[in-house]
């Protein structure tokens, strides 16, 4: 198994971690409103595709030069982070999703594989394949604050609601179990039996149970989390391997890696309500925050099935790069903008004054690139519309406008505002510029 996970096909299950960070919690500031809502794919042949779920296209691809074997995603709570687990690399790379630029890549274990974010954000989890233990992160300083022995091939990772408990499957061959960590102490607290090779988990909304998937035993155990005791098992089919729970806790998605298939587990009755065929070995899965559509990583096929949860059918799929592992799928919010304003000449005429050169020059708050392609409004202190204008390949909008008498030299002389109302994409900014007579 170490020397499996060191190449590029190898796949040990972590990587559906992502799944559990899919449900945005009531009052985030992005709930409201029409929001983007991005999937982050870990592609192991390299790069994380970035994918537009509203058009089912892949829009960038994202890549570490200090880590490029990705494997798990997990996605911050508020949307704002991403984080991608890289294999051969020991380091987790940290993407600005609102921009998608890569921030940093963090030192983490040896050959990490799973993540999860707490529900505060201030903490990251990497389960560690290959030490056996979980690395924490700081989100603040990005850098490794404490690891936790856990126990041999540590794999897929899950956090409750209340992000107090952390658990680690372990992909071991045989009778397998599941650590349970204590997140006030980071020590482990228990060891729950769930079956032959547990390789993912993940945690139902409400916090109540946990879904585990066994590898070898094909099927999936339902544990209550208050007894940490299995109060079920569900057969699925042949060598199940990633998991994620709608967002009403109702339902599990299990991907099947060598049955080439999606089955719809009913957690609450433990039986198994449809098997979808989706691509060629299937591995994580992932669900949009409304849980209407699941995305599943076809490893073989180099794509996503996506699946219609509501009929339980595919209804498209979308080619992503090489070997896709883990997967999320997130709110993600506008970028935050900056908009500096310039100086303007005021010029005198006989029924009013010209203001020539007004201009503002938009740009990302995060990375200082230009935004393009965005309308500028200008105004007066007191709000009278000056003129309008689109941003150029630099981020710079500019115009002239003649202004009538009634508005008052006192009043343009006062300066001007520069206004972005902002969109999906890149967030509101406003600024002050000066208007002086010629």
């Amino acid at each position: 198994m170490l020397r499996q996970i060191r190449k590029v096909t190898a796949v040990c299950g972590a990587a559906v971690v992502g799944a559990a960070l899919l449900l945005v919690p009531s009052g985030t500031a992005i709930a409201q409103g029409p929001v983007r809502v991005l999937g982050y794919i870990a592609n192991n042949g390299g790069g994380v595709s970035v994918l537009d779920t509203a058009t089912n296209t892949v829009t960038s691809t994202l890549v570490d030069s200090n880590g490029d074997s990705p494997y798990g995603v997990g996605v911050a709570f508020d949307g704002a982070r991403g984080y991608v687990t890289n294999v051969r690399d020991d380091t987790l790379t940290v993407i600005d999703t609102p921009t998608n630029t890569i921030d940093a890549a963090v030192p983490v274990g040896d050959g990490p594989a799973g993540v999860v974010v707490s529900p505060s954000g201030g903490h990251v989890y990497v389960s560690n394949y290959l030490a056996g233990t979980v690395s924490v992160v700081d989100a603040a300083t990005l850098t490794t604050t404490e690891t936790i022995p856990v126990g041999a091939n540590a794999d897929g990772i899950a956090i409750t609601p209340n992000g107090k408990r952390l658990y680690v499957a372990h992909d071991v061959v045989g009778a397998g179990t599941v650590s349970v960590v204590d997140t006030a102490t980071n020590t482990e607290i228990a060891d729950i039996p769930t079956g032959n090779t547990p390789t993912a988990v993940a945690v139902t909304p409400d916090g109540a149970k946990l879904v585990v998937v066994n590898k070898f035993s094909n099927d999936v155990a339902v544990v209550d989390t208050a007894s940490n005791a299995v109060i079920g098992k569900v057969a699925v089919s042949f060598i199940p391997h990633g998991v994620a729970i709608s967002p009403d806790g109702a339902r599990a998605y299990v991907t099947n890696s060598e049955g080439h298939s999606l089955s719809v587990v009913d957690i609450a009755a433990l039986t198994t309500v449809a098997q979808i065929p989706v691509g060629s070995r299937p591995i994580s899965v992932a669900l949009t925050p409304d849980g209407s559509t699941a995305y599943v990583t076809n490893f073989n096929s180099g794509t996503l099935s996506i699946v219609d949860t509501a009929t339980l059918a595919v209804v498209g799929s979308a080619p992503v790069g090489v070997n896709p592992v883990g997967i999320a799928i997130h709110s993600v919010p506008p970028a935050p903008t900056k908009l500096a304003a310039g100086h303007a000449q005021l010029q005198l005429r006989l029924l009013g004054f010209t203001v020539r050169s007004l201009d503002a020059t938009l740009t990302e708050s995060h990375t200082g690139r230009p935004v393009t392609g965005k309308l500028i409004a200008f105004r007066t202190v007191k709000g009278h519309p000056l003129c309008t204008a689109t941003t150029n390949s630099v981020g710079k909008a500019q115009c002239d406008a003649n202004v009538p008498l009634l508005v008052g030299l006192a009043t343009l002389l006062q300066g001007y505002t520069a206004s972005y109302a902002g969109d999906l994409t890149h967030g509101r900014s406003v600024a002050h510029g000066r208007i002086a007579l010629l």
